[in-house]
């Protein structure tokens, strides 16, 4: 990718940065980005701040604007502490999925390396952010810096009128759902400042109460009513509730019988904010892939063209190299796979599969292989993929042996792990599908359901977690989350655990209110 270097003036030196110098850099790279690499990319806010703001930034999960409460700060004095003690560094950016797209910059970084975040944050990840399926499915950039004012201002007035203890209270059972507060399934209604609006005006003036309506519509009990009559008039419930219901939040801020209005809408502001960050988890690889892709080829190319210096180059490959290293197994900073490294990795090997294919890649991407198009498969690939069906797709034999990937069977009941794929043509076939498959949803979040309302009685709630991996949830664990999840209801919650494919019940755990 790296050309000779053309003979032009340099739009800096040193590590200082001045506003004056990220102006000439921001408009170079533009250029590149949107006439080389073909970028469509949301309006750009450069926001320049200070460690601490990043910190900040950190604690209230990347949003401008956020809601108060306790675990930010505990996030805020947590970090601040080992960045302190020079135990842990800073990201060097933080960028935010909205239209102006907002990246955060830090003052203390040098000049190329505002450069590269730039580079990598203003154009890679907002390219990413506006034109993969799943965030324009899912998210509505125009929206949602209104909407965080919206709930940061409504839960400082229920803080007012209700008290901050009260408040604080339904925010930790809200935020112990909220990985079971996304609608996998159907598309979520766009976010609107205005609309909320309304939509709390006329709560206030008509009280909307959806769970009464259920209360008020059930058919009347004979006292002489037969267990199958019973039964039947169970299933009529239960179906009028629209069960199984995978969304917990949801269920409970319509049909919960011990919320009030106030409490109903802040459910809805935890489960609105989880719902948009819910296609990040499912494209971090592609994501990060696709930033520093787009950051690698733009500093080659502002060096290509002289515009910056070789010592400039070196430091940014330096910085480059850091970001997108894989430690071995045995290495202490071992933490999984890097998508860093995997993304940045299987988007050089697309580029290379495009121009400079061998034979095998011929064989295991006819599609595009020789094509010439790099560019245009990439974005393609950005815009339709997501992590487990990018790899699952494009992860290459090549990949796979460079990375030293190989498979195991892991039986806690064998004495000995046995190796289940090694480098063959079944080999690569098997690890590019055991590795896709440990990106699925069902892998990263616990399948977890409403099943059933005991409505003749106790009104217990009763949950059902659908286990594909044969490891039910930790009991201790599944107890404290049960506990949040009776707090809102206000009733007893059951669980259970069954095995997705063969239906047998793996545990159950009861909470009961006392």
């Amino acid at each position: 990718m790296v050309q000779a270097q053309a003979t032009q003036q340099p739009l800096y030196e040193g590590a200082e940065w001045t506003f004056k110098k990220l102006d000439l850099v921001f408009d170079a790279i533009e250029e590149i980005a949107k006439k080389e690499l073909g970028l469509d990319v949301y309006p750009n806010q450069i926001e320049v701040i200070t460690a601490e703001q990043m910190l900040d930034a950190y604690s209230g999960i990347g949003m401008p604007l956020m809601y108060n409460h306790w675990s930010f700060g505990k996030s805020f004095v947590r970090d601040e502490f080992y960045y302190r003690k020079g135990m842990r560094g800073l990201a060097y950016e933080i960028v935010i999925n909205s239209s102006p797209c907002i990246s955060y910059v830090m003052e203390e970084n040098s000049m190329t390396m505002q450069a590269l975040v730039i580079a990598h944050a203003a154009f890679g990840h907002n390219h990413f952010f506006k034109n993969n399926h799943l965030f324009r499915q899912w998210t509505d950039a125009e929206a949602i810096l209104d909407y965080m004012h919206f709930a940061r201002k409504y839960i400082g007035k229920c803080e007012e009128r209700y008290g901050v203890e009260a408040v604080e209270e339904l925010l930790d059972a809200a935020h112990a759902l909220r990985e079971n507060a996304v609608d996998r399934y159907s598309r979520p209604a766009k976010l609107s400042h205005e609309m909320e609006r309304q939509r709390m005006e006329a709560r206030q003036e008509h009280e909307r109460t959806s769970y009464r309506d259920i209360w008020r519509t059930l058919p009347e009990r004979s006292k002489d009513e037969d267990e199958k009559a019973k039964s039947e008039r169970q299933k009529q419930i239960i179906k009028k509730l629209g069960l199984p219901e995978a969304n917990l939040l949801y269920f409970l801020e319509k049909h919960s019988p011990a919320l009030q209005e106030w409490q109903r809408e802040i459910l809805r502001i935890v489960r609105n904010i989880a719902q948009y960050f819910y296609p990040q988890k499912q494209t971090k690889v592609m994501n990060e892939g696709c930033a520093c892709f787009c950051h690698y080829f733009i500093m080659n190319r502002l060096f290509d063209k002289g515009l910056i210096t070789e010592g400039s180059m070196l430091e940014f490959i330096d910085y480059h190299t850091r970001v997108v290293a894989q430690p071995d197994f045995d290495d202490p900073r071992w933490n999984g796979i890097n998508p860093y490294a995997l993304g940045f990795a299987m988007m050089q090997d697309i580029y290379r599969i495009c121009h400079s294919p061998t034979e095998e890649d011929r064989a295991w991407f006819p599609d595009i292989a020789g094509c010439g198009e790099g560019i245009a498969v990439l974005k393609d690939a950005w815009a339709n993929f997501r992590d487990e069906s990018f790899i699952l797709q494009f992860l290459s034999p090549k990949l796979i042996r460079d990375f030293r990937l190989f498979q195991i069977h892991d039986n806690s009941a064998l004495p000995h792990l046995k190796v289940e794929a090694i480098h063959n043509e079944q080999g690569y076939r098997k690890i590019r599908s055991a590795l896709a498959k440990s990106y699925t949803v069902s892998a990263m979040d616990l399948d977890i359901q409403v099943a059933d309302v005991e409505f003749d009685g106790d009104r217990a709630l009763t949950l059902r977690h659908m286990v594909h991996n044969d490891v039910p949830i930790e009991g201790k664990e599944a107890e404290e989350v049960m506990k949040r999840v009776a707090q809102l209801w206000g009733y007893d919650v059951g669980l259970y655990c069954e095995d997705a494919v063969n239906g047998k019940i793996l545990a159950t755990y009861d909470v009961t209110l006392s």
